[in-house]
């Protein structure tokens, strides 16, 4: 039996093929222009086999609306010549305890059924030599965040790009996040909810974790020396 069918049995199970995202090395031969028009095409398709009426002046538009979504917003961080710049600074001030980034927003989707996926992720790192710009942390989870997405894949990709860009293990990464392909179809459980958690370097250390931890969950108690 070939992988291929294999898969398919799997049918509702939340799986990921890589940690990388699956993208063709000619992905980007084609320029936005192109691909707007293509899609649009594509999309317009769709909406005719679902009987929908283009001529309707509500829906004339929407197939052209929805490339354009796709390729200069939702999926933009697909291509990598959307990457954030990096603003690095010297530390200076010597700070070497956990900054954390909270609460960001995400807004994602699910590579398995194109619905979104909603929820917040908190970063955070310990620095060494450099710090780098709060508001670049922000943009490296939308930028991994606006591709189709595993959020096993995106905990781990944005803790490997602040690894990258911060040059240490220090970071760690918990995400949490409504599925809409669980929530508003398949099962349909509206309340719950995924989390995923990346820890490098001295995050995997049990007092250094929970101290995280304890930030993100509103505590200020530390973790105990004991």
């Amino acid at each position: 039996m070939s992988e291929k069918i294999n898969r398919q049995e799997l049918g509702e199970d939340h799986i990921g093929s890589s940690v990388d995202t699956p993208i063709r090395k000619d992905a980007f031969e084609m320029s936005d222009e192109d691909k707007i028009t293509k899609i649009s095409g594509s999309f317009k398709d769709i909406m005719d086999v679902l009987g929908l009426d283009l001529t309707d002046d509500s829906l004339s538009g929407t197939p052209h609306r929805v490339a354009k979504m796709f390729v200069e917003e939702i999926f933009s961080g697909l291509n990598p010549a959307n990457e954030p710049s990096t603003s690095l600074f010297e530390n200076t001030y010597g700070y070497n305890e956990m900054l954390i980034e909270k609460d960001i927003e995400l807004y994602s989707y699910c590579e398995h059924h194109f619905v979104p996926i909603i929820g917040k992720v908190h970063v955070a790192y310990i620095p060494n030599e450099n710090v780098v710009g709060l508001s670049k942390i922000n943009r490296y989870v939308q930028y991994f965040g606006k591709r189709p997405q595993v959020q096993e894949r995106l905990t781990k990709q944005i803790v490997a790009k602040m690894q990258e860009v911060l040059g240490t293990e220090n970071v760690c990464c918990v995400i949490e996040a409504k599925h809409l392909c669980v929530n508003m179809r398949g099962v349909k459980d509206s309340r719950c909810s995924t989390i995923t958690a990346e820890y490098g370097g001295k995050f995997k250390e049990a007092q250094t974790k929970q101290e995280f931890l304890n930030h993100i969950n509103g505590s200020t108690n530390q973790a105990s020396d004991e």
